[in-house]
């Protein structure tokens, strides 16, 4: 167990080493190109950088009244290269989730979608047709099926309130954080069969412990490093905790950025993506607390520096949820709530 000391508060952990050992981003403000005449999107709720560097993003499409009269929704998905052109889109507003949250695509090209109001997650094509659901729309891991009953933590054909996900390339189970209702990782294999969960309610002394396995409320993000460990953001745990694919605990990376004692309300270990890199000498953590995207060495999950802020010009982050990199080492950040735009940042030579 990596279990901070008394003294490793937030105002401890802040002390970083020089910059100088960390890369340097620089905003892109031509990426992404216009969209299509009269498309607009909602907030954003995922950035995904698929294995072809492709871009894709989840929009959830929830523009105001004012926006319908004048605008197009644009679709649920859509997919760009890495000068921001879009190469493709698509979602059918009635078949989808109401509220869409994650997507990753698996090693067979298929675009997987979840939807933490809703209760289910979806595989499709690439290009967009429904090939399997994970629950029912609206029916919820629940003791009554609602979404406000008591969460059950258990269910086999369906979840809560899914929010990440991470396809295992090996083998194409799929690893969802399910997340705001439910307190556990659980794991289906490509054709939706469950396999096998871990994950469990931690009380606020677990938490300052570094107990793991034991979650605040959310589970937010999932990820599959290169080494095969999985990487899962405990948002109001303020950690990133990390397991091997059967669920056996091997580490934390704590960012204590938020609030001296847990669970942070906010929460700051929102999202995760690794440098393209083989060995993925760096982690990125999108902090939606501080609005900032930290960059900590892997290894020893020390915080090397820090860019971006709250605010609305570019570079600056309004609710900043996800983040993703590519195999060039640009960085992208969606943002949800009012940001609703999608940031590119280049690496500084």
């Amino acid at each position: 167990m990596n279990t901070p000391s008394a003294t490793s508060s937030a105002a401890a952990v802040r002390a970083v080493p020089s910059e100088s050992t960390a890369p340097r981003f620089e905003i892109d403000p031509s990426w992404p190109k216009p969209l299509p005449d009269g498309w607009i999107g909602g907030q954003l709720a995922c950035v995904y950088v698929d294995h072809n560097d492709h871009v894709l993003i989840v929009n959830r499409g929830d523009i105001t009244e004012e926006e319908k009269e004048t605008c197009i929704r644009a679709p649920a998905v859509m997919i760009f290269d890495l000068d921001g052109k879009l190469i493709g889109s698509w979602g059918d507003w009635d078949v989808l989730p109401s509220t869409p949250h994650s997507c990753a695509v698996d090693r067979d090209n298929n675009v997987w979608i979840s939807a933490n109001g809703d209760g289910m997650v979806q595989k499709y094509t690439y290009d967009g047709k429904l090939l399997a659901q994970i629950g029912t729309k609206g029916v919820f891991d629940t003791d009554d099926g609602t979404k406000r009953g008591k969460f059950l933590n258990a269910g086999k054909d369906r979840l809560n309130k899914p929010a990440g996900i991470a396809c295992d390339p090996e083998n194409g189970d799929v690893y969802f954080a399910d997340g705001y209702g439910n307190r556990r990782v659980v794991v289906f294999d490509t054709n939706g069969k469950y396999l096998r969960q871990w994950g469990r309610q931690a009380t606020p002394e677990e938490m300052e412990a570094g107990v793991g396995g034991a979650f605040a409320h959310v589970v937010h993000s999932v990820a599959i490093s290169n080494a095969g460990l999985v990487y899962i953001g405990d948002r109001q745990g303020d950690r990133v905790q990390v397991f091997d694919k059967m669920g056996s605990f091997k580490r934390n990376i704590w960012v204590r950025t938020g609030t001296p004692t847990l669970p942070d309300k906010r929460g700051t270990a929102w999202w995760t993506a690794f440098s393209p890199d083989r060995e993925q000498k760096y982690l990125y953590v999108m902090n939606g607390r501080n609005e900032q995207v930290h960059i900590l060495d892997h290894a020893s999950g020390t915080i090397l520096s820090s860019f971006g802020r709250p605010g609305h010009q570019l570079g600056s982050f309004t609710h900043g949820h996800t983040v993703a990199s590519d195999s060039k080492g640009n960085l992208y950040v969606a943002e949800t709530n009012w940001g609703r735009r999608v940031h590119k940042f280049k690496p500084m030579r």
